[in-house]
């Protein structure tokens, strides 16, 4: 899109709000630069019922006035009227000189016509924003920071994308407001304790990482916000996760601590921090946590206060 020359078309692909909004912006900026954007610009939601063909099609074929060129966005388009998608097929086929077109949608299927007919000018004319997998986010965040003039460290983007969620917008939202605030050059997990409130339902792994770094205050924070009729659900992840870091305990014992994903049959990435979380504890604490466990699952079956039990079984894991 930078490139001198514009395609006549662009399909922008996925759900990562902050990647379409600048890759929206920079054409924007490119239009606006002949100061007539407001005559060059028509800009539609398609899931709104702005779907008349014959109008549209008269919007594409519209001379720019006192323009390189004339932008027509075309956003929610991931249930278009065959009437319209069909139109928009046909004029791809042979498009005005002068319109740059930009198809936006969360899913397209790539053996669509319409897929086919947006992307066949050039590789470049795919602009994909499939979103981020969470555990890659706190390395995303990471390396927005920077933009903002600040660094970010590994716990302070861990904490943020627990606290703020997955937008990938309101965690740039949230960076610039936290380079704002925070005078020094790196922003660090206390600043973002202090000065991010808490917008995403934290989920359960950020529990069981809490209390298998034995972080006590975090972990039975997180523990009171998470949703009701939860606690049998937590129990057992948490079971499994004691279970875990016995076994990394015992392999890293051995000097084997590189075979635990295979031996989990887990994913590297989905245990990264075990070897790190086992070593803060004695083989004898984990096994008498699990062996705590049984307890539990009375308490939570109806024996006794089912909500007290977890939390003493939780302090009790995180205590020294």
């Amino acid at each position: 899109m930078a490139a001198t020359k514009l395609l006549p078309a662009y399909l922008i692909i996925g759900t990562d709000e902050l990647k379409r909004n600048r890759a929206v912006t920079r054409m924007k900026q490119r239009l606006e630069a002949s100061g007539l954007a407001d005559f060059n610009l028509d800009e539609r939601d398609m899931g709104r019922g702005e779907a008349d063909p014959e109008d549209l099609l008269s919007s594409l074929n519209t001379f720019p006035l006192g323009a390189e060129f004339r932008l027509v966005i075309l956003d929610n388009c991931n249930r278009l009227p065959k009437a319209v998608s069909e139109m928009l097929v046909t004029y791809l086929k042979k498009p005005s000189e002068t319109t740059v077109l930009m198809i936006i949608a969360d899913k397209l299927a790539k053996n669509t016509r319409l897929y086919k007919a947006a992307v066949k000018w050039d590789k470049k004319a795919l602009i994909d924003c499939a979103p981020k997998k969470r555990w890659e986010l706190p390395a995303h965040v990471r390396a927005l920071a920077p933009a903002h003039g600040k660094t970010i460290t590994q716990a302070g983007a861990e904490e943020l994308v627990s606290r703020v969620g997955e937008s990938t917008r309101m965690l740039d939202n949230e960076l610039k407001k936290l380079a704002s605030i925070v005078t020094g050059p790196e922003i660090t997990q206390a600043d973002v304790e202090q000065y991010v409130v808490r917008t995403a339902e934290p989920k359960p792994w950020d529990f069981l990482d809490a209390v298998s770094a034995r972080n006590a205050p975090k972990a039975l924070g997180l523990l009171k916000l998470m949703p009701g009729k939860s606690d049998y659900m937590l129990y057992s992840l948490l079971a499994t996760r004691l279970r875990e870091l016995i076994t990394a305990k015992a392999l890293d014992a051995r000097g084997e601590g590189g075979m635990l994903a295979k031996t989990l049959g887990a994913q590297a990435w989905q245990v990264k921090n075990h070897l790190t979380w086992a070593r803060r504890f004695k083989m004898s604490e984990l096994v008498d946590a699990l062996e705590a466990a049984v307890d539990v699952e009375l308490a939570l079956k109806g024996s006794r206060d089912a909500e007290t039990a977890l939390i003493q079984w939780v302090a009790r894991i995180c205590g020294r």
